[in-house]
Order: C-alpha cells, then sequence, then structure tokens
C-alpha cells in the first residue's frame, strides 16, 4: 500500500491506525519520491500472536513524525513477510501539525543544526567531496569509506578531528541509513569537538538531546544506537552492548528529562 504526498520541505507528522487480521510485522517506509537513498523513516509494527489471544484482529496507533520532510514523499505500509497488504487495513492517516521545536543548546549547536539537516538529507545522493558551511564554520569530508592509517577500511560511519572540528563520513555506510540516523551520527560527532571529549557516553546523550527536541522519532534513535553493531556483529563487546542500553534509557526518560530541565531554568 503506497501514499503519495506533497510534504513540501514542512514540518508535520502523520497519525496512523492499522488493524490486523492475523499475526505479523508491519513494515513502514517514508521515502523521497525523487531521490534515491533517502528513506526519512524505516520502522518495523509488530502485531504479536499473544495480542489476538479471543481477538479476531487487532488494532494499533502510532505517529509518525517528520521535523524535516523532502519535497515529495511516499508512505509505504507492507507485510514484512510477503509484502502484500490482505493481512492489514489501515484505518486512521491523519496529517497534522508538529509543535514547534525547542532546542535548549549553545549558539554554535543551533548554528550546526541546519548544517545537519541539510547534508544528511542529500547524503544519499551526494558524490564524495567536501562540503562546508556558508560561513565555513563546519566542514564534512564525505569519504567512499573511512580508512585507518594502512589503508584498511573501519566500520565507524564517521569520526572528528577533535582540534579542528572536521568531521569525515563514509558514504557507503550513511547511503543505508535512514535521515535520522545520519542526523544522531553527526549531532554525535559533533558533541566530541564541541565539549570536547573522547568518551562516547556523553557525545552519545548530548546528540541524542538535541536530536529529541528536534522531535525525530524515538524509533529511529534507538536504530541510531544498534545500527552498527547490527551490521557488524563480530566488533560487539560489553561496552558497546552498555552504550546501547544508556541511549535506550535515556530516549525512554526523556519527556521527564526535558521538563526537568525547562523547570530547573524558571
Amino acid at each position: 500500500m503506497n501514499i503519495s504526498l506533497p510534504t513540501e520541505n514542512k514540518r508535520f507528522q502523520i497519525r496512523v491506525g492499522v488493524r490486523a487480521f492475523e499475526p505479523m510485522t508491519l513494515g513502514v517506509t517514508c521515502s523521497d519520491i525523487s531521490r534515491q537513498n533517502s528513506d526519512y523513516i524505516r520502522r518495523k509494527v509488530p502485531f504479536k500472536e499473544q495480542s489476538f489471544l479471543g481477538q479476531r484482529s487487532v488494532y494499533r496507533e502510532f505517529t509518525l513524525p517528520f521535523p524535516v520532510s523532502p519535497d515529495k514523499m511516499n508512505v509505504k505500509f507492507y507485510d514484512k513477510l510477503n509484502g502484500g497488504n490482505d493481512n492489514f487495513s489501515l484505518e486512521k492517516f491523519k496529517i497534522e501539525k508538529m509543535p514547534n521545536a525547542e532546542v535548549w543548546a549553545e549558539p554554535d549547536i543551533h548554528r550546526f543544526i541546519d548544517f545537519n539537516l541539510d547534508f544528511s538529507q542529500r547524503a544519499g545522493y551526494l558524490s564524495t567531496g567536501i562540503y562546508d558551511s556558508n560561513d565555513g564554520d563546519f566542514l564534512i569530508q564525505y569519504l567512499p569509506t573511512i580508512t585507518n592509517e594502512f589503508g584498511s577500511p573501519l566500520v565507524t560511519p564517521a569520526r572528528t578531528n577533535r582540534r579542528t572540528g572536521r568531521i569525515q563520513v563514509s558514504q557507503s555506510a550513511f547511503k543505508t541509513y535512514t535521515v535520522p540516523v545520519r542526523i544522531v551520527v553527526l549531532f554525535h560527532e559533533r558533541f566530541h569537538f564541541q565539549i570536547p571529549t573522547r568518551r562516547e557516553k556523553p557525545a552519545d546523550l548530548n546528540a541524542l538531546r538535541v536530536y529529541l527536541d528536534l522531535g525525530f522519532p524515538r524509533t529511529e534513535g534507538v536504530y541510531a544506537s544498534t545500527q552498527i553493531f547490527l551490521n557488524h556483529p563480530d566488533t560487539v563487546g560489553k561496552s558497546h552492548l552498555d552504550r546501547v542500553e544508556d541511549n535506550v534509557a535515556f530516549i525512554d526518560k526523556y519527556s521527564y528529562r526535558k521538563e526537568a530541565w525547562k523547570n530547573a531554568t524558571v
């Protein structure tokens, strides 16, 4: 099931209601119609067997937020197992305005936001090269892959020079990521320079805070924490698992934390 929308680069959200007629996993993909490798959401919505006990169907509602959008978007709903749409029906599809973003951050981060959003939306089809902001304060070196000093490819999708703030980004990784995942990664790299720190946790949590303040989906925030590790399970150790757990816990508690930060400034 495909729905085409004239999104016109606007900020909005879609409230969705789906009824499943048997256990299944619903796939949801929201993509730029005219650009390759430009998914704004890739989501799995499970309808588990135990939820059907005594029921002929199960209804679920969820929201798809788009703090940024392309000019035209395709929204696709499908059964992840067979690709069809016979096992579910779409009962609600309501387009709503999103509240304005309230980002609590330093001026440098506010200026980096526009640069990040612009590059992340275009990264799926950009050629490799040097991309800098109009004021020259931010620079991304877009490479086919990131390599070590011996020329061997690294699994990292991006890394930062903590002295200059220059960010190297792997095109081969970013082409496979959704726009929100790219945005989290770039905020993470910026905070390595901004704080500055070598530690991953402060960079992770500051990146997620700004990302969530902007209104980006929490599910993709979790995906950003797990994407690299899922693609390269041989590199995963306890420290990586702890990092993912910390990020997921932060996302879960985000609403409470944001209210506390607001109250602290009154």
